[in-house]
């Protein structure tokens, strides 16, 4: 059994671990602002998912030795992740910035609902709370207290929310069962053919346009993707989906932190008590595990299966 001290560890790394991918993340949405103005959403993910699976290739080939069973669990999280990031990119150039990240962060509660729905997974009270506030924070930051204007862009986005809470759990489901890089890297290089077959039909990338986008493809493919998602899978073994989808969600705080050092966006009040409630929701959520009782009860397996029933 883990002792006390190893369980507190372990928590640690995978929350800071998590918490840097919502830092990336969080860039990544000036990335995706700035290429939207020249690349179709499907060219644009197509190259950029691509870019951050072949960098990574030539580091997992000793890991494809003797590895059955990935395909199982990477092409249905690549296909997930090809359909959540179209829809979020097909969002973002069709609604406001801000309307667009309150929308997505609905995906923080829908993962425990899913997850009691589809998995009778038992979700802590506090967790819900939690996931309630979060997205009241969210709401706050990402509108500044204005009202919604239903849209075409603001359905896309919704749907996308969905789709996002069901990769969250699928990545869950897979880093416990195969090679975490190998699974990362098998997932971006399907999403992105997806993506460039699909921009094929759409809005095929030119030359020109990969040229005056480059800085946004780098970062958007080496930073969000290799980095950001390979953060996620690692961090994700040892913490539970739901609390997952929470920290993740500080992706919306370090997207306006972001949108306001290198696009001159600002923040009024209510923005930042938005922010404010977030984090405390984060804080909030994580409380359950650092409580004695709760972890010598909780036996190794149960500690990394968050979404098992």
């Amino acid at each position: 059994m883990h002792s006390l001290k190893s369980i507190f560890t372990d928590r640690l790394k995978s929350d800071l671990i998590l918490l840097i991918a919502a830092i990336v993340w969080g860039g990544g949405f000036v990335a995706q602002r700035s290429a939207s103005a020249h690349l179709g959403f499907f060219a644009f993910n197509g190259v950029r998912f691509l870019l951050g699976g072949l960098v990574m290739l030539p580091f997992i080939i000793k890991r494809l030795r003797n590895k059955p069973g990935q395909l199982l669990w990477i092409l249905p999280a690549g296909a997930i992740l090809f359909a959540g990031s179209s829809l979020q990119q097909a969002g973002i150039t069709t609604t406001s910035a801000g309307t667009a990240g309150f929308i997505t962060g609905v995906y923080v509660v829908l993962v425990p609902l899913l997850l009691s729905l589809f998995w009778k997974h038992k979700t802590k009270p506090v967790i819900w709370f939690a996931a309630i506030a979060a997205l009241g924070g969210t709401y706050l930051l990402s509108t500044g207290g204005a009202d919604l204007t239903p849209s075409k862009g603001n359905l896309i986005v919704l749907i996308g929310a969905l789709v996002w809470a069901f990769h969250v759990i699928v990545v869950g489901f897979a880093v416990r069962k195969v090679d975490v890089f190998v699974f990362s890297v098998g997932q971006f290089l399907f999403c992105g053919m997806l993506h460039m077959v699909s921009s094929i039909f759409v809005s095929p990338p030119t030359w020109s346009a990969i040229q005056v986008s480059w800085l946004s493809i780098l970062y958007a493919g080496l930073g969000s993707v290799v980095i950001g998602f390979t953060l996620q899978a690692i961090g994700q073994r040892k913490a539970p989906a739901s609390d997952a989808a929470l920290i993740l969600s500080l992706e919306s705080v370090f997207a306006a932190v972001f949108g306001a050092l290198i696009l001159a966006e600002t923040m009024n009040f209510i923005q930042i008590v938005g922010c404010v409630i977030i984090l405390t929701a984060i804080v909030v959520a994580q409380l359950p595990a650092f409580q004695p009782k709760s972890i010598e009860n909780e036996t190794p397996e149960k500690s990394q299966a968050g979404i098992h029933s």
